[in-house]
């Protein structure tokens, strides 16, 4: 019990800072998108969700500049990250429930699912899930853009009346942000393996 604490104490120590804030306010903010989405207020639920893109991208910049990195802000952060993207993946299922695309939707949600299962098999070793490589943050940046740009000039995106994005640009898009994303899945492999290798010989 006194290791519980101490873990929760430490994982606590330094959380009131400008990062883990906008990290709170970036999740805070996915329900509202999809709700404003689904009810089809498609231009201020596409600003929503940029500016709580933005967050991620100055939550980051501050941490770093200000020296503002917390054990918590490096969960949060993950999670947040995770949380947009699925309900991003989601809607847009939803949205082209009718499309032969949404399976490729789906592939992201499958992706999502793997890391959580790879992350608690880790922790449960006592490990923790590896950090992500250049590849991950490449995605996730291809991911929100093609995201995005699809939501907003997709069929029935809230620009289409002014520029329609063909079917198979929108293919074309949303398969270069699914093989990035399988790219950064692959590359958590190596450092997944050599966690529980190393793990092993420990024992």
């Amino acid at each position: 019990m006194s290791d519980f604490k101490s873990n929760v104490k430490e994982l606590f120590a330094g959380c009131l800072t400008i990062p883990n804030l906008l990290s709170v306010i970036r999740i805070m903010l996915i329900p509202v998108f999809a709700v404003l989405f689904l009810q089809e207020h498609y231009i201020i639920a596409i600003a929503v969700i940029i500016f709580a893109e933005l967050t991620d991208l100055f939550d980051g910049m501050i941490a770093r500049k200000f020296n503002q990195v917390s054990a918590l802000g490096k969960i949060l952060d993950p999670i947040a990250d995770k949380l947009s993207q699925i309900s991003i993946v989601i809607v847009l299922i939803i949205k082209y429930w009718n499309n032969a695309i949404k399976y490729l939707f789906m592939f992201f949600i499958v992706k999502e699912i793997v890391m959580l299962i790879g992350g608690a098999l880790l922790i449960s070793k006592g490990l923790r899930p590896v950090a992500a490589e250049m590849w991950g943050k490449v995605a996730t940046t291809v991911f929100c853009i093609v995201m995005i740009f699809v939501l907003g000039f997709g069929a029935n995106g809230a620009f289409c009346q002014y520029f329609k994005l063909p079917d198979w640009a929108t293919w074309t898009l949303v398969g270069i942000s699914a093989a990035c994303t399988l790219a950064s899945l692959l590359g958590y492999i190596p450092g997944f393996i050599r966690q529980i290798k190393e793990k092993k010989e420990d024992q």
